[in-house]
């Protein structure tokens, strides 16, 4: 299984004060429901991890929280792709747990749910905790700069910004780089094991 793993609010969608309530607040960034489609289309299945901590505020319900990812899964499909599942975090900062990011146990939780080797899965987010996350938990991090409050430079990225966090305009631009990189691995990878049939082939009988 080929899988990314996807932030919400910043990085999906518009990201909101106060969060997301209803399904009217939900609103995708340019481009990002086509990146879905197109990680979909090139094999990988998408899933989110996100802290939701107005969850654990109670700004809002299970049943508003069900709303607006309805909506989001309902706009994903117009589009052409699908978003295999939403793991998140309800609780505040102040509650102690291993899943808020920047803590590993949303993506550990994951790893578990489809037996993955996380050093072979790829994130993406929109702020430190996103990537810092993901590092602790095994992944390649990538980072989007379309959150509230992007770093003032990316090149190199200031700490605590994880070493070795990849730097993406958007979800749209991630893809288009992901992919291609991808596809050209699978085709170094294919040429690679064609050669190797080659040379293990027996040489061809003589001809008397």
């Amino acid at each position: 299984m080929k899988l990314v793993i996807v932030d919400r609010d910043g990085t999906l969608c518009v990201e909101r004060e106060g969060y997301l309530q209803t399904p009217d607040d939900w609103a995708p960034l340019p481009g990002a429901l086509d990146a879905i489609a197109r990680l979909n289309h090139a094999g990988y299945q998408v899933v989110i991890a996100a802290n939701l901590p107005g969850l654990g505020r109670g700004l809002f319900d299970m049943a508003a929280l069900n709303a607006i990812h309805a909506r989001m899964n309902k706009q994903v499909a117009a589009a052409g792709g699908r978003i295999e599942a939403v793991f998140f975090c309800p609780h505040t900062p102040d509650e102690g747990c291993n899943c808020r990011k920047p803590l590993p146990g949303l993506f550990q939780q994951i790893g578990e749910r489809y037996k993955l080797d996380l050093t072979q899965v790829h994130a993406v987010g929109d702020s430190e905790r996103d990537v810092q996350a993901a590092v602790a938990a095994g992944c390649v991090p990538h980072l989007v700069l379309t959150g509230k409050a992007p770093p003032a430079q990316t090149d190199p990225l200031p700490p605590p910004f994880p070493v070795g966090t990849r730097v993406h305009a958007d979800l749209a631009a991630f893809a288009t780089t992901f992919i291609a990189e991808m596809q050209a691995l699978d085709a170094a990878r294919a040429e690679t094991e064609a050669k190797a049939r080659a040379d293990k082939a027996p040489p061809p009988a003589a001809v008397h």
